[in-house]
């Protein structure tokens, strides 16, 4: 199939030729209408995905199916219109792609759209699709919708069905998507988080969504502090816009160990999984990574047996704790990343050092495996932040449905000079 229009932004694939729309576009659905991209991580019939990486399309076969998530949507009316970049194997937060180029950030241009969903995220901020698909392990749908100013949701993990989409280290991974209203971010969530779907490995907490409210917002004061100085203006503007929301506001640290310890436990988890699931076919093939991404997987090989054990125990005990804080009706409001995205080309200590400080934003989400919606509610100098919302396991649906009623109090962006 051919595209219709032109890719000004880098955001997708090639994928000339292939039958991507096999249902008629009449056919109705709760998504009719709408136009949706997927990460080159997900299965489309006939299309090798090719994980950001030249080796791994050059050693991999076409997919003979759709990947599950892909037909729920199709099956529902929406249009399927090809593949978007992503970091290599998808173990990056930037979105630059040594082999590929970097997808253009449509909000900031000189700066990195976020990885590793960084076409989805291109392609929708651009409006060359009204959704788009991702996969989140660390950040990667969160930190892309933080700088490209559009919605992004990671669901509970487990919720979202992974089949036929490749895995980064699937003790964390979720599936994820990208809009740029909340309604339309909304829909797809009813549609993929649908009650009664046939894929539940999980049960959710508490009553089913959307029969109690969000009656507690707890703002974590250690998450907060990771906010960059020139933010502080706007945001705290956002903060009194929601403080005029009716229920009990409460500031309290997150992390009693510390968000450094957090991290930790979350990389060692991710890292021991990852080359668990990705390290043979590294030594197999020995393919071509950018510098940055070969050094992080060469960390990963050096996690042995006992310290991923010791993280997973910690990671099951932040589980429980968070899980018990939230319930059904407490949301934690954080930032989506420490401010405006940086600069395309920067390298050494400064890019680390970020990419720190993203995570420990983003890894209590993953440690917990908990629904968190980004919303573009901030900005500074024109350019997008991101503000996110964390609620209890299994509560993805009653987070969006009530943010859908706190958007239109908290007014749209709230600009920090």
């Amino acid at each position: 199939m051919q595209m219709e229009w032109k890719d000004d932004w880098n955001a997708f694939v090639r994928t000339e030729g292939l039958d991507l729309l096999d249902l008629p576009l009449d056919r109705g659905g709760a998504l009719q209408g709408l136009q949706f991209a997927v990460k080159d991580v997900y299965d489309i019939r006939g299309h090798a995905p090719g994980a950001g990486n030249p080796d791994w399309k050059r050693t991999h076969a076409p997919s003979a199916e759709h990947a599950a998530t892909v037909i729920m949507l199709l099956e529902q009316g929406a249009r399927l219109i090809g593949a978007t970049h992503t970091d290599e194997l998808m173990f990056g937060l930037n979105g630059e792609n040594e082999h590929y180029g970097t997808p253009v950030n449509p909000r900031a241009p000189q700066r990195i759209p976020g990885g590793s969903s960084s076409g989805s995220a291109v392609a929708v901020a651009s409006g060359l699709v009204d959704f788009a698909m991702g996969t989140d392990t660390a950040g990667s749908v969160r930190v892309p919708a933080s700088y490209c100013g559009i919605y992004g949701m990671r669901p509970t993990y487990g919720r979202i069905p992974m089949q036929g989409i490749i895995p980064l280290a699937p003790a964390v991974d979720t599936a994820g998507w990208m809009a740029r209203s909340l309604s339309v971010l909304t829909q797809v969530g009813e549609v993929l988080l649908q009650e009664g779907a046939t894929y539940r490995p999980r049960e959710t907490v508490g009553p089913t969504a959307g029969q109690t409210a969000i009656t507690k917002l707890i703002w974590p004061s250690d998450m907060w502090a990771l906010l960059d100085r020139e933010i502080e203006v706007g945001a705290r503007s956002v903060r009194e816009k929601l403080r005029g929301i009716e229920a009990v506001h409460e500031e309290r640290v997150l992390a009693e160990e510390g968000l450094g310890a957090w991290l930790h436990a979350f990389r060692q988890v991710q890292g021991f999984d990852i080359w668990r699931t990705h390290g043979d076919w590294i030594e197999r093939n020995r393919p071509s990574f950018a510098a940055d991404v070969a050094a992080r997987f060469r960390w990963s090989s050096t996690i042995d047996q006992a310290a991923a054990k010791e993280a997973r125990a910690f990671k099951a005990s932040i589980e429980t704790r968070l899980a018990e804080w939230l319930g059904h009706d407490t949301v934690l409001v954080v930032p989506s990343t420490p401010g405006i995205a940086p600069r395309i080309g920067l390298a050494g200590e400064e890019v680390e050092q970020r990419r720190t400080k993203t995570m420990q934003l983003c890894c209590p989400a993953g440690l917990a495996g908990l629904p968190q919606v980004t919303v573009p509610w901030l900005e500074h100098e024109g350019m997008p932040v991101g503000l996110s919302f964390i609620a209890g396991p299994g509560q993805d649906l009653r987070l969006l449905r009530w943010l859908g009623g706190v958007e239109e109090a908290v007014g749209l962006p709230v600009a920090s000079h």
